[in-house]
């Protein structure tokens, strides 16, 4: 097993006093760094960066644990290749994209919650109990679905944590470095090679991101899929101009 590098060992460090500190300080800290929409009022400039250090608070262990492995069994190989500096950055850059993605794709799912209820006629005060408190009165469900209802009120209510987009940044960027590399995982007996895997994964997230719905539950279980998207697009763009322009520095005319 490769050793965990300087850069990795940092970032699990910050991550970690992120999770002791905010269940500790509890919602407060939440409030403050976890990152909501930007329609939001508790919305700060800083969520972006500092929600890529957060996780879903006690009991929930699962969160933290499976990025915080990843993090180190994947960025360890990425960082011994790359640097401490290409490494942070590609880091970085990719959480950022992840907030970006999961950003825009939320803000559509509220204006077009807000323009059905709109259309519908419903009275802007009721719009508003909606909206803030999640209240609504039972014949506003004969003229809107309650699917579009539930849109709207999380759409605008719900913060996300996690270093899961920085993480599919990695595993796009692992992927593809080492293709023919085989992962094995806990719930699938056989290994699969990396550039197999990680399309799968992201393509398993597109399609639950469309249908709403989590791989390890079902319904409304807040699982951030555009942002695992986000990541990986980011990455994989990134990847692919690095790989692209390597050797600029070296041609001649």
């Amino acid at each position: 097993m490769m050793r965990m590098t300087d850069t990795v060992k940092q970032l699990l460090i910050i991550n970690i006093i992120f999770y002791i500190g905010s269940n500790f300080v509890g919602d407060v800290a939440y409030q403050l760094f976890s990152m909501y929409p930007p329609q939001n009022p508790n919305f700060r400039f800083w969520q972006p960066l500092t929600s890529m250090f957060m996780h879903a608070p006690m009991p929930n262990l699962m969160h933290i644990l499976f990025n915080m492995f990843a993090l180190v069994s994947f960025g360890s190989a990425l960082e011994q290749f790359w640097g401490s500096k290409k490494f942070i950055f590609f880091y970085i850059s990719c959480g950022l994209g992840a907030a970006l993605l999961h950003t825009g794709v939320n803000y559509l799912q509220y204006q077009h919650a807000l323009e059905v209820l709109q259309n519908a006629n419903i009275p802007q005060d009721a719009i508003t109990a909606m909206l803030k408190e999640g209240r609504y009165n039972d014949r506003i469900i004969d003229l809107v679905p309650l699917s579009t209802i539930e849109q709207f009120y999380f759409s605008y209510n719900t913060p996300s944590v996690g270093a899961s987009g920085a993480i599919y940044g990695l595993l796009t960027a692992f992927a593809f470095m080492f293709p023919n590399a085989e992962l094995a995982l806990l719930f699938i007996p056989v290994p699969i090679k990396a550039k197999y895997f990680v399309p799968g994964i992201i393509a398993i997230d597109l399609f639950l991101g469309f249908k709403g719905s989590s791989l390890f539950g079902s319904g409304g279980t807040g699982v951030a899929h555009f942002a695992h998207i986000g990541g990986a697009l980011f990455g994989f763009l990134m990847m692919w101009y690095w790989k692209k322009n390597q050797f600029n520095n070296n041609r001649w005319n």
